[in-house]
């Protein structure tokens, strides 16, 4: 893998974007952690199976569960990891019409996806590749509708509280009815807002156990009713369990 660092133009809509080749000897199956992005995978080398789906190349929108992936054979290509906004600008449609879907690239973007990778894949080296997917995806994004001030404050917030702000204070800060906030999340980032929350939570708390933190006090922080409730959000979210995430001791260096 190739990680590049997204250029001034493509960084406020791209938070990653990497370069990857994989080869196994035997079939990986993976469970594809939710989180507050959409992902766009330029697939140039074999499919791989989503969600049972066997495709090379796809996106989707944000999802409120994992995604069950399976590699068969040799893959390669480009994983772009898109904030909401940059997937809205990107693709031109309503983020509702994408959420907990994953489809061929062709499906959402046309001819202009066609030619993307087309383009890519006539690029042998992995940092021009990254560098010129870089710059279409940037010349494309400047193209689509701005997303109003209103939505991205209330996202700002959500982010900023780790998840944890309801969605009632949001439709009160902007003036709106609760009503309206929901019609214009599920618009431009494809979600309700109570439910991104329970989404950039789960991120929050991975990271923190990942991090150390014990899980009592990683459930606290994140505003988790209790363990149990930790516990069924990342079965839902994750397919797995805060004590699978959390370091295990080192024991002659071989982890319990």
């Amino acid at each position: 893998m190739v990680d590049a660092a997204p250029s001034g133009a493509l960084a406020p809509y791209v938070t990653r974007l990497t370069a990857y080749r994989e080869n196994y000897s035997a079939p990986v199956a993976r469970s594809e952690m939710a989180m507050p992005g959409a992902v766009l995978i330029l697939g140039l080398g074999g499919p791989m199976e989503v969600n049972g789906v066997r495709m090379t190349s796809f996106t989707g929108g944000l999802g409120d569960r994992f995604a069950a992936t399976r590699v068969t054979g040799a893959t390669e290509g480009i994983e772009v990891f898109l904030t909401p906004f940059g997937a809205r600008r990107l693709f031109g449609m309503p983020m509702r019409e994408l959420a907990n879907l994953m489809i061929p690239v062709e499906d959402v973007l046309g001819t202009w996806g066609r030619d993307l990778l087309e383009r890519v894949g006539e690029i042998k080296d992995w940092d021009v590749r990254l560098a010129v997917t870089d710059a279409l995806l940037a010349g494309r994004i400047r193209q689509g509708q701005e997303v109003g001030p209103e939505i991205a404050w209330a996202w700002g917030e959500l982010l900023g509280s780790g998840g944890t702000v309801r969605s009632q204070a949001l439709a009160e800060g902007l003036g709106w009815s609760h009503r309206h906030l929901v019609s214009r999340f599920h618009d431009q980032v494809g979600l309700a807002p109570k439910v991104v929350g329970r989404v950039i939570r789960f991120g929050r708390a991975v990271r923190l156990l990942q991090e150390g933190r014990p899980i009592a006090d990683a459930a606290l922080e994140c505003g988790y009713y209790d363990q149990a409730h930790m516990n069924r959000e990342f079965r839902t979210l994750g397919d797995t369990t805060p004590g699978q995430i959390y370091p295990r001791p080192q024991v002659s260096g071989v982890a319990h």
